[in-house]
């Protein structure tokens, strides 16, 4: 069995962007804009979990 890959700040934050743009949409439905508004708060997460982890290493590497 292979790990899955996990996802990269980069891809992330792409993802976000497009689920972003989606909701801007004029012809979006009520329940392809919930779904799309939870899958950016799932990418928000995870970006910004990434972005906490680099800080962490960062702070320790600088003491």
């Amino acid at each position: 069995m292979t790990a899955a890959k996990k996802t990269t700040f980069e891809e992330a934050l792409a993802k976000l962007e497009q689920a972003s743009e989606n909701l801007k949409k004029d012809n979006i439905t009520l329940e392809d804009a919930l779904k799309n508004f939870e899958q950016g708060v799932a990418y928000y997460d995870q970006c910004s979990e990434i972005l906490n982890n680099a800080k962490q290493k960062i702070e320790t590497w600088s003491k």
